[in-house]
């Protein structure tokens, strides 16, 4: 059954609104900018800041936020930007501006930013607050459903003098970290003196040893990932703010990337991703594999792994001429071996793969269980509904153990 949601009619002044409030009622737009024509994607499409007045007033209409006299005067005007309504909106959008969520951006004759432009055409960026609110957002929406979960990094069999007290007692060695346990130090001193206090009569409390994590996020961009009626992209995008938020909140000592995978592949920083966008590609599984090792190969920690969130079958890859081979019927025996290749290397260097299939194609669940099973990872066949809820999870509850 679908979820419907209403809302109460609003009751204050359109000014009132704070702007976090503002960027909670369009984060789905925000995130989904660029995707309205699914049969002719553009990847270089970026939201205009006609987009964003359009993404408001629909926010604003949708939850009868309105004021009956200002909606009507909207509806019999030609130009919705010269009524009361628009000029709120425009200052709405101001306040983005000024309270640091949005950077509007213009275009001068050459195509570069910086240039003056009608301000309807200019384009705007999210800001790294923005990024951040998104990330937060994402994640406490997506975790809404999991009830409470203890905050902290991987669990493991090992003990160091860190941060989390076990209760067990043991003296000092070099290289530990000083939780002294005051009272059988000062129990040490008192018996034998402080004159010959040695290093070993310093006694620390163990804490519980913390592993470190370092994750690369693969995210298919290809043209099935919003061809069929249903947009994949955006709860993929939603997933990535939220585990880049919690690793930077939960996580200090983990690391995390994200790789956009389609024709080839590439890297994006986090400040890029929220608008990246789906273009007419087919899916090179195999070259976004290679560049997750090479990233995760500059990292050193203690485990790696791979989340990868895709909805279709490798269907390319790159020759070593630097040509794209594309094959997009059926499993191509030449990218199907390509591919688990890549897979192999993965286990090789200890890398986990974790994967989320948005599609039940049999081929599909074949593909997705040989990987799973190769990389000793794990394997989820979902939706975009409840992607989020799995990943975080599956990640929250990661048992890999570092062993002695």
């Amino acid at each position: 059954m679908a979820r419907i949601t209403r809302y109460s009619k609003f009751e204050g002044e359109l000014d009132q609104l704070e702007s976090s409030e503002l960027m909670q009622m369009i984060q789905e737009a925000l995130l989904g900018q660029g995707m309205n024509d699914p049969w002719d994607p553009d990847p270089n499409a970026r939201p205009t800041m006609d987009d964003l007045f359009d993404a408001i007033l629909e926010a604003l209409a949708e939850r009868n936020m309105i004021p009956e006299e200002q909606l009507l005067e909207a509806l019999q005007a030609d130009d919705v930007r010269e009524t009361a309504l628009g000029q709120q909106i425009e200052r709405l959008m101001d306040k983005l501006q000024q309270d640091g969520f949005i950077r509007q951006e213009f275009d001068d004759e050459d195509g570069q930013g910086g240039g003056a432009g009608d301000p309807g055409q200019s384009t705007f960026q999210l800001t790294d607050k923005s990024i951040d609110f998104l990330g937060y957002k994402s994640l406490r929406d997506l975790m809404g459903g999991l009830g409470r979960s203890s905050a902290g990094a991987h669990d493991t069999r090992e003990y160091a003098s860190g941060v989390e007290m076990t209760g067990e007692l043991k003296n000092y060695e070099f290289g530990d970290t000083l939780n002294l346990d005051t009272t059988a130090t000062l129990g040490n001193v008192i018996s034998k003196g402080f004159d010959q206090l040695e290093e070993s009569d310093l006694v620390i409390r163990q804490a519980e040893y913390n592993s470190s994590a370092a994750t690369v996020v693969l995210l298919d961009c290809s043209h099935s990932m919003i061809l069929y009626g249903e947009d994949r992209f955006t709860p993929a995008k939603q997933v990535a703010l939220a585990l880049a938020h919690l690793i930077r909140t939960q996580y200090p000592g983990d690391t995390v990337k994200f790789v956009l995978f389609h024709d080839s592949a590439e890297e994006v920083p986090i400040s890029k991703l929220a608008q990246a966008q789906i273009g007419p590609y087919h899916t090179n599984t195999a070259g976004g594999l290679r560049l997750a090792q090479q990233l995760l190969k500059r990292e050193n920690k203690d485990m790696k792994q791979i989340v990868m969130i895709t909805d279709g079958k490798p269907s390319a890859l790159t020759l070593p001429d630097g040509r794209i081979y594309k094959n997009p019927y059926g499993l191509d025996p030449y990218v199907l071996g390509t591919t688990l290749r890549e897979v192999a290397n993965c286990r090789r260097s200890g890398i986990q793969i974790n994967t989320f299939m948005l599609a039940r194609d049999p081929e599909l669940v074949g593909f997705v269980q040989r990987v799973s099973e190769m990389t000793r990872g794990k394997a989820y066949f979902t939706t975009p509904q409840n992607i989020g809820q799995y990943v975080l999870q599956d990640f929250m509850t990661n048992k890999t153990k570092v062993m002695n």
